[in-house]
């Protein structure tokens, strides 16, 4: 698919009647590449809770929602006369059933090949650059992430920084913590923050961990972030929990809640966690 793509690049006058115009996503990450592309999706799978995972850049209001990315709609996909679907290998059972509708573009971030991310975002930026017709805008997509990666970095050497172990909160009882080969440990590699939590998790990049495991951090100057959304009754709780208080971490200043970021992105996402991160380094220097 995408090698017929390049032939008609080459041909001058085709392009633009060619590549894909109408552009349905599967994934956020997808998605919001796709934007930053300056295409802008006819719709996008769990299109209501982009607010609340992806939150940058905003999802224009003219996006359908396909419901979830299990069960999408396919009445609304078939209306809406896709040229192109965007999947990825966790949708991919429906990918027989979508291509009798449009053609389907998978794209391979989040495999169990292993593997980091992050180099990964960027090989599928460029194969989705190219399957849209905007390969020139992925290059400079690519090159402005990388330059703000630069930025970030130079920005936390010099105000220094401590280690820090990443968590999201499932219940007051256990933490998905954050680790090799995923996007948040790529990014915090990439800035220049050590990551506290040394272990290699799956292939999304995380491990799910009871809170008492977190004792198995021992530098005295590591940090806890947690990134919302947060659980509202996850902190009361833990107040109250003598396992939570015999952790360091349960000590003023040792635990922080910041904002979320797609945790399963690619490049759009990876910025926008290389941003809190280096705003957070700096505020608690």
């Amino acid at each position: 698919m995408l090698a017929g793509m390049a032939a008609t690049l080459l041909t001058p006058g085709l392009a633009a009647a060619q590549m894909p115009q109408r552009i349905i996503c599967l994934d956020y990450g997808l998605a919001s590449t796709t934007m930053a592309l300056g295409v802008v999706p006819k719709a996008v799978a769990a299109g209501a809770d982009w607010d609340r995972w992806v939150i940058e850049p905003p999802l224009p209001p003219e996006v359908a929602d396909l419901g979830s990315p299990w069960e999408v709609n396919f009445e609304i996909i078939s209306a809406l006369k896709p040229d192109l679907i965007l999947n990825t290998p966790y949708g991919g059972a429906l990918t027989p059933r979508l291509q009798e509708i449009a053609p389907v573009l998978q794209l391979e971030v989040y495999t169990a090949d292993g593997g980091d991310v992050l180099p990964k975002a960027v090989a599928a930026t460029r194969k989705l650059g190219l399957a849209l017709g905007r390969s020139a805008e992925a290059e400079q997509f690519i090159r402005e992430a990388d330059a703000f990666f630069d930025a970030c970095r130079e920005r936390i050497a010099k105000v220094g920084s401590r280690p820090l172990a990443m968590i999201y909160f499932m219940d007051p009882r256990h933490v998905r913590i954050y680790t090799s080969p995923g996007l948040y440990a790529n990014v915090l590699t990439r800035i220049g923050l050590t990551n506290a939590w040394s272990k290699p998790g799956n292939f999304w990049g995380f491990e799910t961990i009871p809170i008492e495991n977190l004792a198995e951090i021992t530098d005295p100057e590591a940090r806890l972030v947690a990134f919302d959304p947060l659980l509202p009754d996850v902190l009361p709780i833990l107040e109250r929990s003598p396992l939570w208080q015999a952790l360091p971490f349960a000590r003023p200043g040792h635990l922080t809640v910041l904002p979320g970021s797609l945790m399963f992105g690619m490049l759009s996402d990876a910025m926008r966690f290389a941003r809190i991160m280096t705003d957070y380094a700096e505020a608690s220097a």
